[in-house]
Order: C-alpha cells, then sequence, then structure tokens
C-alpha cells in the first residue's frame, strides 16, 4: 500500500471516528511549488507549477438536510457546524474552516445542487510555507463534492469555483494558478498555464532522467497573505494596467518594457511591479523553451534572476529566502529562488543530483550560523493532481 492509500484508510477511518458513519468516498489534492512564474497569475500572465507528492485528503459523505460539517486532523476540537443556507461572505475570521465553507458557497451561488455534507480532512502539505495548502484544501473540497453530487464538472471549473471561494468568501484577492495547479497537473510534467484563459500543455519534467534535482527549502517563517500586502501588489499591478492603458500587465511586450517604465517614472512603486511582471512573463516563456529543447540546466540562471526580480522589484522575499538562495548557489545549484506569494514559505533549489547533498548540508549550516530555524529541505518530484482514491 502506498503512502496515499495509507493516508486515504487513515482520514476514511478518522471519519467514522468523528462522525459514526463510513464516507461515501475519499479524495486528494495536491500541493504545489511554483517552478517560475510569480505573481504573473492575477495579472493574466503565464506560470509553470508542479503539483508535489504531499496531499489533502477528505473524506466525505453527503446530506440531505442542509447542515455543512467540517472537521481536520490538524485543529483542534469536534466539528465546525454551519448551513449552507447561512453561508455568506464575508467569513467571520481566516480559520481553516473558511476555504472549505467558502467553496460550498462559491458552488451554491454558481446554481450549482449542493446539498449539505460531512467532511473530515487530513494534509500533509506544510502549512504557510507557499506550498499552497489553501487550495489544496479548496480543490479537494470542490472534487469531493463533485463526485457526491454527481456534476461532472471540468477540472478548470472546479479550479475557478475554489478561486472563487478563496476570494470572494475567504477574502484573498489571490489568481487562478493555485487552484489550477491542484486541479490539473499530472505525475512527471510541469504545468505551463495561461492564466488569462486557462489552456495549459503539460511539459515533461523528468529531472531524474537528467541527473537533476529539484529542492524545496521550507524556511518554516509563515506568511499570511490575508494581511494586506499580497492585495496592495494585486492593486499596484492593477494601477500600472491602466496607466499603460491595457487590460492586464501580461499585454505590455518584453520588448516595450523600456518605454513602459519610461511611462511610469512618476511612480516609482508601481514602475517596478511592472518590471517584475514583464520580466516574470518573459522569463516563464524562456523557461518553457529550454525544457521543450531538452535543456533543464538552462534553466536555473532564469530561478535566480526571478528572485531577484521579486526580492528588487516586488519587495515579497525575507531574509530567510535570501539566504537560502544565496548560500545554495554559493555551494554550486544550478539557480534557486523563493516561491509563492512571499514574506516568508518556501524556496527551490536546481541541482545536480550529486550536489543535493552537499548544498542541503550548506544550507542547514548557514541557517544555524545565522540563528534562524533549522529549515525543512525535500526534494520535488512532479505529481499528479487531484484525484479520487476510494473506494
Amino acid at each position: 500500500m502506498t503512502d496515499t492509500e495509507h493516508g486515504a484508510a487513515r482520514t476514511a477511518a478518522a471519519f467514522h471516528a468523528v462522525y459514526g458513519a463510513e464516507p461515501t468516498g475519499t479524495w486528494a489534492a495536491p500541493g504545489r511549488v511554483n517552478l517560475i512564474g510569480e505573481h504573473t497569475d492575477y495579472n493574466d500572465g503565464f506560470v509553470m507549477p508542479l503539483a508535489l507528492p504531499h496531499t489533502t485528503i477528505a473524506a466525505a459523505a453527503p446530506r440531505t438536510d442542509g447542515v455543512l460539517r467540517l472537521h481536520s486532523a490538524g485543529a483542534p476540537g469536534g466539528p465546525v457546524t454551519l448551513r449552507t443556507d447561512d453561508l455568506a461572505p464575508p467569513a467571520r475570521g481566516a480559520d481553516w474552516a473558511a476555504y472549505p465553507a467558502g467553496v460550498v458557497w462559491a458552488m451554491r451561488a454558481a446554481g450549482l445542487p449542493i446539498g449539505g455534507a460531512d467532511l473530515h480532512y487530513s494534509s500533509t502539505v506544510p502549512l504557510g510555507a507557499g506550498l499552497s495548502s489553501s487550495a489544496a484544501l479548496e480543490v479537494a473540497t470542490a472534487l469531493a463534492l463533485d463526485d457526491l453530487y454527481g456534476l461532472g464538472l471540468p477540472r478548470a471549473e472546479l479550479a475557478r469555483l475554489a478561486q472563487r471561494a478563496e476570494n470572494g468568501y475567504v477574502g484573498v484577492p489571490c489568481g487562478i494558478m493555485d487552484q489550477t495547479a491542484a486541479a490539473c497537473c499530472t505525475a512527471g510534467h510541469a504545468l505551463f498555464l495561461d492564466t488569462r484563459d486557462l489552456t495549459h500543455r503539460h511539459v515533461p519534467f523528468d529531472l531524474a532522467a537528467e541527473g537533476l534535482r529539484l529542492l524545496v527549502v521550507d524556511t518554516r517563517v509563515r506568511h499570511q497573505l490575508g494581511d494586506g500586502a499580497y492585495a496592495q501588489r494585486r492593486a499596484g499591478c492593477e494601477r500600472g494596467a491602466r496607466a499603460l492603458g491595457v487590460r492586464a500587465l501580461r499585454d505590455v511586450p518584453y520588448a516595450h518594457l523600456p518605454a513602459a517604465l519610461d511611462a511610469l517614472a512618476s511612480d516609482p512603486v508601481v514602475r517596478d511591479l511592472v518590471r517584475h511582471i514583464v520580466t516574470e512573463n518573459h522569463r516563464v516563456e524562456r523557461t518553457v523553451a529550454h525544457l521543450d529543447a531538452g535543456r533543464p540546466r538552462a534553466i536555473g540562471p532564469l530561478l535566480t534572476a526571478g528572485h531577484a526580480s521579486l526580492r528588487d522589484d516586488f519587495k515579497v522575499s525575507c531574509p530567510e529566502l535570501d539566504l537560502a538562495v544565496d548560500t545554495a548557489n554559493a555551494a554550486g545549484a544550478l539557480g534557486a529562488r523563493m516561491t509563492g506569494g512571499g514574506f516568508g514559505g518556501s524556496a527551490l533549489v536546481l541541482v545536480e543530483a550529486a550536489a543535493a547533498d552537499p548544498v542541503t548540508d550548506a544550507l542547514h549550516a548557514a541557517f544555524a550560523a545565522a540563528g534562524h530555524t533549522p529549515p525543512r529541505i525535500f526534494p520535488a518530484a512532479p505529481g499528479p493532481g487531484a484525484h479520487r482514491l476510494g473506494p
């Protein structure tokens, strides 16, 4: 039995312990790391996430009385009990239950015949690490409800409903990338996604075959995207698009960037945000070209350049992320960058397989010397997107 199968069995058993009945089924949705393309999703741009083997598992059964009961192995206390008719934004507080409750709200608001449900969750996605634990929770919920109520929705639509839950119910103005990654990724591939129309392509990303490894460095600095900093940057990007007369910053060609920056000279904050978005979209396209051409080592400098842009132009890095990137590159990595929304969370490091242990040792030593909490470091191999586990 695989780890995921063990997790499904444990989650189903816990459902029985909480609710006194067997679940109808179990469903899983993964966390994600974004190889490149950060903060571009809410600018209609390009992103390239991959699914992690770390998942949120939902065991669920339908109800006919309009009651929604939510329970998590990672939260104290008994089930959170709500009525589906009473769900309305804004959610009271931003605790974990707002995310699945928001999915039910979004599905019902879309006219879908969602009654009540009992749900129990377990998760191996690290919280606050920039690995999209919230999207995994949302998409696992959406897929479970889709199956329980026989809706047959496309995966892209489940992602949109999950995003609407986070935007409209929880109050985080995130883009569509995290939910689409959780819903649509496939094993052994990165997802090249156009966030404007959700067209996507699965790009082979078998680093092991090339003698490479991708490491995730969880700095254990916990971020909180609902604190306003994320919303400020999104509003700044929208201000830049209006000033440049485009629908979104995705519509500013890379070749026209110097003229765009000149036009924004009087607003240096917005100018820097625009520079990051336009150059980051270009880095995504170059990364795809390198991978299509069988040159995975060539993406290393693009990762590092992306981190510099996030640090200096978008200003969403932190000392621990900068230390991780600088240390890894000094120890022989091919490239490294922060991943996720920023202000903490995780970094990605591309290394030759033979260099993985020395780079890992260097990272632990650097964090210890700086007095930081020891990082959690693990390899990332592209896993599957959301799927039903059983029975």
